[in-house]
């Protein structure tokens, strides 16, 4: 009977696994190399928003280099691009706001539908006060011997 680790899949495994354990990660070579320092290494890249001078988002200046382009190329096929761009962004901030109200909305909803099953479940123990503390005795009943 042949060995197993004769085959070609467990070679190349093999293989693979010495490449894997002499290359360091990235993230593992940056810590190293940064040692000792108060914030460890990210492998995440974060950029800022672009904020006005009075520090409102800028909605017209967002891609500066975007806008750039757009009115450097002035091709006869894209028009002027500046009237489509500022539609785009009117647009955007209205799909915006609608997304935020429909948010609120359904939150709403959901505050109030809880609140309706809460009055409902308060309307039957009302109604039925012995039958409530009867449920309630034997689910701790239960709950206590499952301890």
């Amino acid at each position: 009977m042949p060995d197993p680790n004769d085959s070609p899949a467990v070679q190349s495994y093999n293989a693979e696994s010495a490449r894997n354990r002499t290359a360091k990660d990235p993230l593992e070579q940056g810590l190293e190399d940064s040692f000792p320092a108060s914030d460890p290494v990210s492998a995440v890249h974060t950029s800022a928003a672009n904020v006005r001078d009075d520090g409102a988002n800028s909605s017209e200046d967002e891609y500066p280099l975007v806008d750039e382009a757009l009115r450097s190329t002035r091709h006869s096929s894209f028009g002027d691009g500046s009237e489509r761009v500022q539609a785009l962004r009117r647009d955007a901030a209205r799909i915006t706001g609608q997304a935020s109200e429909v948010a609120s909305g359904t939150a709403d909803l959901a505050r109030d539908e809880w609140r309706s099953f809460v009055r409902g479940v308060e309307g039957r123990i009302r109604e039925r006060p012995l039958t409530a503390v009867g449920i309630v005795a034997a689910l701790a009943y239960i709950w206590g011997a499952t301890r």
